[in-house]
């Protein structure tokens, strides 16, 4: 597929804004951005030049996902959280008031937001009842106009992985961008679909640091894909969009990244304990298998429910009114210690 048929035409033709860091990367007496020679007014981590700008072409980080996920690091794109990824996406492909964006739902609720902050439209379309693609809701709907379709496996808020051949059968079938948002990859025991970027150039991966590796404050996320589209987002972002602290705790936090795999499997464990626990109480209509660190529970009276855990100190998320959900809330695994709070209260009220 021809990416580059896709994108807007504007942006095909924009020149994209050229910073300091654009034209001269590297050490020296660097008189040329307007900053502050002096230093900067924080100290609190020494070795950070604050006072400079970043490198817009996100090379340190690159190296590092690229070495950890060995694969090459053209492939990569770094954004504040996967939003900002999602939000270019929609604006290099999607022109505002003409084309769409599918959304297979229930799913995550920022494909419809960002779609709609660009004036794009945004087509929703039903999951399965098993919560996977249903290729007929999607034919129906489908045309010239549909740059995009999104989708999240595992899925926020059904914890189910998406079918990988589905997943591929959309990518050979439709000349759009198909998105595939991993935020919740990590949880998963049956893999990616980083494979599959060597045969479909218009798949695009997105993952984030805020799940697996505890990183939520610092909003960095990454997408995956192929070298072409990499290069317009590149193009399109803001010069700067990574700040110099992000790169920093990223850079610390790989150091760690046994005490991430560490985190992984105790949430695997807490979930899957609590998920018997849960399935035990009659009051509990289903808790569905999950691939990600919360579990989606049907029962009755679910804003009755959210609203007396509420009341004892304990949030979760009602997730009722989105289609195929009635009845249903979202559980976040904890620690323990905060799991066996949680089964004490709801175990009272059911």
């Amino acid at each position: 597929m021809d990416i580059n048929r896709l994108v807007r035409k504007n942006i095909l033709e924009l020149k994209p804004y050229t910073s300091a860091r654009d034209i001269y990367e590297g050490d020296g007496i660097l008189l040329d951005a307007n900053e502050n020679s002096f230093g900067s007014t924080f100290t609190e981590i020494e070795g950070l030049d604050l006072n400079r700008y970043p490198d817009p072409h996100q090379n340190d980080l690159r190296k590092i996902v690229s070495d950890y996920l060995s694969i090459r690091r053209e492939s990569l794109f770094f954004g504040v959280g996967s939003d900002e990824i999602i939000d270019l996406l929609i604006r290099i492909f999607c022109e505002p008031g003409r084309d769409n964006v599918i959304i297979p739902e229930p799913t995550y609720g920022m494909y419809k937001v960002a779609s709609d902050i660009n004036n794009v439209e945004s087509i929703s379309v039903l999951l399965t009842d098993q919560f996977q693609i249903d290729f007929n809701e999607i034919e129906k709907v489908y045309n010239s106009n549909s740059k995009i379709i999104f989708l999240c496996s595992p899925n926020n808020p059904t914890a189910n992985l998406l079918n990988k051949k589905d997943v591929a059968r959309l990518c050979e079938r439709y000349n759009s961008i198909i998105v595939v948002d991993e935020a919740y990859i990590d949880f998963s025991l049956k893999g990616t679909l980083i494979d599959e970027l060597k045969k479909y150039n218009n798949l695009v991966i997105l993952r984030t640091f805020s799940k697996a590796w505890g990183l939520a404050g610092i909003r960095l996320g990454y997408c995956i894909a192929d070298f072409d589209l990499i290069k317009i987002l590149f193009k399109v972002k803001a010069p700067y969009n990574i700040s110099t602290l992000t790169r920093y705790v990223l850079s610390k936090a790989f150091l760690n990244s046994k005490t991430k795999d560490e985190y992984i499997q105790s949430i695997i464990t807490e979930r899957d304990r609590l998920k018997h626990q849960l399935e035990t109480l009659k009051g509990i209509e289903n808790v569905s298998d999950s691939d990600a660190n919360f579990l989606l529970i049907k029962c009755k009276s679910p804003k009755e429910v959210q609203k007396k855990l509420m009341d004892k100190g304990i949030i979760v998320r009602d997730r009722s009114s989105q289609p195929k959900l009635e009845g249903c809330l979202r559980i976040s695994v904890g620690s323990k210690e905060e799991n066996d709070l949680l089964w004490d209260a709801i175990k009272n009220i059911l």
